[in-house]
């Protein structure tokens, strides 16, 4: 298929200006793959996955590319911001015009410490392409420089666009196979056209394997050692370096979507996810994670795997303090061999700690403290080391926005609870119980199911408020409000109506039922010791209480809270500290279920 002509790179240029320009969609194109020559998408595609690297195919200025495989998730991050596409300019962007001049393969690394390189390629003699492949960190250094650089705030805006998707690492010789068989790829599709079989790059073909027979061969050492003596050692080895290979394999594998498998919509869960990936990363027995709390300046326990005491006798560092919270404070990691030669453990021993080493990691996003991953016990026995702690460097990132993004979600259930919750009682306030109630009228009119509904004053409060003062009177809410829901079910909803006034939802009771449920709570409140209950007009602080139930007549929220006021005011006008119901109409009521 031919190239489009100049023009067509025009109109994508207006296209992306118009993305960019809606307030809905503020992203680069990133390729127009419908313009790749008959057969090359699958060729790129192989390549790309075989040796786990970016490839992108270019015609002009990019982005867009023609086509994009295996994109590394920083490189679009970038190159789809038209905030920051123009980081990636001087490199990628120009990388065409670079490869075309030279003529030649070109090494660079761009401004995010990713290595690549790009290098003209005819396919099927459409001369005017060239290809960009690698986009990898070879260095972790380069990794944590970017990571760093997010973790300050430098990129706040990136963040929405998962830069940590697929970060893609890889060894230098790789970026050289690929070029190589780049190379191979286009000139035979080019002289065999696109039915013809890839091949792909020898040592990544298949699995790698090694075989005991074939490291006799290569690693025997002397003729005077009998071949059944090192038979054993040697496959010791080869299973030795088939585990080391796997988890190399499971470790790149692990690095690519970190982000995925430890994020979710439940906090709870993305904690636990955290501990159980870099408890798998670091082959660790132990692992902890604790969060601060910017409020009390303490970290909090937020999730633990093989701890040997209960959580509750976990204490709460401040910043500063313990082992935990120096690193915390500094923001610095702290990687210790042996924790008894420096005096560490010593009071600790309920713990039974099977090695006296330990990794202590800061999580930290955009310059801001969040919280501190434990890693324990290396389930080799060794000690962890700076292998180990570059690994927490690589995925500490994509901890941290799992942990903020956790936190968050956290910080709105708490806001969503503050928002239907009495600040002063701890009950649920009106606004929950107008919803609440709608739903529980709903559900018995669909069941058949009674429902019954309590007002409760406390009588004569304005007289205790009056005589002993604000504080006293919301001491006296308080211990009201414990007596009320003590003397609950699990399954009623206790509120606050507001000022002395309770509300209480009963569902599937009947009035029977509710009766007995408020003569019980009247008799807890008549004989807790208030402050200064005796001087209230019965001697005692007391409450009144009136019961309505779902009836044919009383079928909406207005009717039933109407109906339990009515009784409550009955109760009131007949001498308080007693129990009216409110009886007109209910000969419609549902059975008890």
């Amino acid at each position: 298929m031919p190239r489009r002509k100049k023009e067509s790179g025009a109109k994508r240029a207006v296209m992306n200006k118009s993305v960019s320009g809606d307030e809905r969609a503020q992203e680069i194109i990133q390729e127009h793959p419908e313009d790749a020559p008959a057969g090359w998408l699958e060729v790129q595609e192989k390549l790309a996955s075989s040796l786990g690297l970016s490839l992108l195919l270019v015609d002009g200025r990019q982005p867009p590319a023609v086509a994009a495989s295996n994109n590394n998730s920083i490189c679009h991050a970038f190159q789809s911001s038209p905030e920051y596409v123009g980081l990636c300019d001087p490199y990628c962007g120009d990388a065409h015009r670079r490869a075309m001049s030279a003529g030649s393969v070109v090494h660079y690394k761009c401004h995010a410490g990713l290595e690549c390189f790009t290098m003209p390629i005819e396919i099927a003699g459409e001369p005017n392409l060239a290809a960009i492949g690698g986009r990898a960190f070879v260095r972790s250094a380069d990794y944590r420089s970017l990571a760093d650089r997010f973790r300050e705030g430098e990129f706040n805006d990136l963040l929405d666009r998962s830069p940590f998707d697929n970060v893609i690492f890889s060894e230098p010789q790789r970026l050289t196979q690929l070029s190589a068989s780049l190379e191979k790829a286009a000139r035979g599709l080019s002289e065999s056209g696109p039915a013809a079989p890839l091949e792909l790059p020898k040592e990544i073909k298949t699995e790698p394997a090694l075989e005991p027979t074939a490291v006799v061969t290569v690693t025997t050492a002397s003729d005077s050692v009998p071949a059944a003596a090192t038979q054993p050692d040697l496959e010791r080895e080869v299973n030795r370096l088939r585990d080391e290979l796997q988890h190399r394999s499971d470790l790149a594998e692990s690095l690519k979507h970190f982000l995925e498998r430890i994020s979710s919509n439940e906090p709870e869960q993305t904690y636990v996810a955290i501990l159980t990936h870099a408890k798998s990363l670091l082959r660790a027995e132990r692992a902890s994670l604790m969060v601060l709390d910017e409020d009390a300046n303490e970290l909090v326990l937020r999730a633990a795997i093989g701890l040997s005491i209960p959580r509750e006798e976990v204490g709460r560092p401040r910043l500063g303090e313990g082992i935990a919270g120096q690193v915390v404070e500094s923001g610095r990691p702290m990687v210790v061999a042996n924790a008894a030669s420096i005096g560490l453990f010593v009071a600790q021993g309920r713990r039974d700690y099977k090695t006296g080493s330990f990794i202590s990691y800061p999580i930290t996003m955009r310059g801001r403290k969040i919280g501190v991953l434990n890693l324990t016990d290396k389930m080799t026995g060794e000690p962890f080391n700076d292998v180990d702690l570059s690994l927490l460097d690589l995925v500490g990132p994509q901890i941290a926005i799992a942990l903020e993004r956790a936190e968050w979600q956290d910080r709105a259930t708490q806001f969503q609870l503050m928002s239907i919750t009495d600040p002063l009682t701890g009950l649920l306030n009106r606004r929950y119980l107008e919803e609440r109630l709608t739903e529980e009228l709903n559900r018995s009119t669909r069941y058949n199911y009674s429902m019954s509904c309590l007002m409760i004053d406390i009588d004569d409060f304005k007289k205790y408020n009056d005589l002993n003062g604000h504080q006293a009177g919301d001491a006296a809410l308080k211990i009201t409000a414990h007596g009320l829901k003590a003397a609950l079910r699990s399954a009623d909803i206790a509120c606050r109506y507001g000022g002395e006034e309770f509300c209480i939802l009963l569902p599937q009771t009947s009035l029977t039922e509710a009766g007995v449920i408020a003569e019980r709570m009247r008799q807890r409140v008549a004989e807790t010791d208030y402050p200064y209950g005796k001087t209230q007009p019965l001697g005692v602080v007391s409450i009144s209480v009136g019961i309505s139930t779902f009836a044919r007549d009383i079928d909406t929220a207005e009717k039933v809270i109407s109906a339990a006021d009515r009784a409550l005011y009955n109760a009131k006008s007949q001498g308080k500290n007693r129990i009216e119901f409110y009886v007109e109409n209910v000969t419609g009521a549902p059975a008890n279920k």
